[in-house]
């Protein structure tokens, strides 16, 4: 951790970033080497003024990191540098990669295939959808999905490349150890099992509004291509396209309804050249490397036969359309009552979804 250490350290200094430290660390080989070095000599590298080397020379509190170290450890949190071998190649060529990164979880860095899958944090029940399955093809197929855990399509993306079989990995705005959205610890959890966590924040750092625009351009680095499920004029989702754009990504757009806010920056994207998506497919042909194939072992498609008599009169009149209790009802010719009984028997064998209303869709 003496590598880190000095980082943590030369992160903490004033105006030095990640730009400024990879320039120093390439000037003098190694952080503790920056250290090491006179104000003489840190003034002749781009960027460092003499009050900058200054501060550089005086920086001699470890408190910070050797409290982020303790942490770390603590948490079962590796710190990657940028300079380790198995640093991601296609972070590593982005414009501004994180030179230190917090990392939890089985995943290996160096083999993954990864693409981005982000939108709204308001999705409607078509953008959630349409997000879980994306990503359980992807996920079927030997990609993993980047996504950013926040609520609405990232939340159902991550969910959707679990249940396909593979790993996913949650780019945090926050420290590892602070997960938000708070309701998001399960899968988070879950994620930690098949997948990882990342970060560029360092441990304890709140969720705080700046850290969201830098955490996108990881989702896109880390990404060989950026998929925008559903997303408005104004939504952090075409940030991450735009970032994506910047750093000669693929970028690729779910249409939506043309009336809906919630489609304007989906179908404008669409409308600007992004590819349009109507299937795994759509994405997986600009990858050609990666297989098609779904491997052994896909799930088998829910059995109906498994339903009692009455749940199969209630899944009949289901679609992946929600509809609300009273219409089931009506449609099944099974009492309201009874219906919601039997509807929330089906959720449990995973063939039922209720969504907001006690409105309830079919999935399989």
């Amino acid at each position: 951790m003496a590598d880190a250490s000095a980082l943590l350290r030369l992160l903490s200094v004033p105006n030095v970033g990640p730009r400024r430290v990879r320039q120093l660390v390439a000037r003098f080989g190694s952080a503790e080497a920056v250290f090491e070095a006179s104000v003489l000599d840190l003034v002749e590298v781009e960027g460092i003024d003499e009050k900058i080397a200054r501060a550089v020379r005086d920086q001699s509190d470890t408190r910070f990191s050797d409290s982020q170290i303790s942490l770390a450890e603590k948490h079962g949190v590796r710190l990657m540098s940028y300079w380790d071998s198995d640093y991601p190649e296609l972070l590593r060529s982005i414009h501004d990669p994180p030179v230190l990164l917090y990392t939890k979880g089985p995943l290996e860095w160096k083999t993954f295939t990864g693409i981005a899958v982000v939108g709204t944090r308001f999705p409607s029940t078509y953008g959630r959808q349409v997000a879980e399955q994306l990503s359980e093809e992807l996920s079927l197929r030997g990609v993993t999905v980047v996504s950013g855990l926040a609520r609405g399509v990232d939340t159902a993306a991550h969910r959707g490349a679990l249940r396909g079989g593979g790993g996913t990995v949650a780019v945090l705005g926050s420290g590892l150890d602070v997960v938000y959205p708070p309701e998001n610890r399960k899968l988070y959890l879950e994620i930690l099992e098949r997948g990882a966590a990342i970060s560029e924040f360092s441990m304890g750092a709140p969720p705080e509004a700046p850290h969201f625009p830098r955490r996108n351009r990881i989702i896109s680095g880390l990404s060989r291509g950026t998929v925008v499920v559903e997303a408005g004029d104004k939504s952090g989702a075409l940030l991450t396209s735009d970032l994506a754009l910047e750093q000669n990504r693929d970028v690729f757009a779910v249409p939506g309804n043309i009336i809906s806010p919630k489609s304007r920056g989906t179908n404008r994207l669409i409308r600007d050249g992004a590819k349009l998506v109507t299937g795994v497919e759509d994405i997986l042909s600009e990858f050609p490397d990666v297989t098609s194939q779904a491997p052994a072992g896909r799930p088998a498609a829910f059995d109906p036969g498994r339903l009692s008599e009455n749940e199969r009169k209630v899944w009949n009149v289901l679609t992946h359309d929600p509809e609300h209790i009273d219409q089931i009802a009506l449609q099944s010719g099974v009492p309201t009552a009874e219906a919601l009984a039997l509807l929330l028997s089906m959720e449990l064998k995973s063939c039922v979804r209720q969504v907001t209303g006690m409105r309830f869709m079919r999935i399989e």
